[in-house]
């Protein structure tokens, strides 16, 4: 077995070095932005297009960071293959061509906004990690526009 590479002592770095890996992955949904507390009128102002009483879809790209130290035993900060099937059964499957608003019970009372949702993912994920790892989501509700918690 090769020896375990050491943090970068030139850099003040003595403990085993970080690594953030990501695992990119992709869902569709509708939602619909509304405050059932403002008007009509309000809410289309505010929400503009997103306000549609028909709903909206989008295309969502979830990036999933997880940062921790590289294990010596096996080489990885964690198994891509147990991070996929983790996000393929607690959030793709969870979310994927679905109506939050309507056949979620996490946006049942939440606006799912993209802020919300990448909460929602997070604390999702964050359940099911070591608490030795850390996690940050970037979601992508549109080629230019995302979000990424925790900021």
């Amino acid at each position: 077995m090769e020896n375990y590479p050491a943090g970068d002592a030139a850099a003040g770095q003595t403990s085993p070095p970080r690594v953030a890996v990501f695992r990119k992955e992709h869902f569709n949904a509708a939602h619909r932005l509304n405050n059932p507390n403002w008007s009509d009128e309000k809410n289309a102002r505010v929400y503009g297009k997103c306000n549609n009483t028909n709903y909206h879809g989008h295309n969502y790209d979830l990036i999933v960071q997880v940062t921790g130290e590289v294990d010596p035993e096996i080489g990885y900060v964690i198994d891509m293959k147990l991070l996929s099937d983790l996000i393929k059964e607690h959030v793709t499957d969870r979310f994927d061509h679905k109506n939050l608003n309507l056949d979620t019970e996490e946006f049942a009372d939440l606006n799912p906004s993209a802020e919300n949702i990448a909460i929602i993912i997070y604390n999702i994920l964050r359940n099911q990690l070591s608490e030795s790892l850390t996690l940050k989501i970037r979601l992508y509700e549109t080629e230019r526009n995302f979000v990424e918690y925790p900021a």
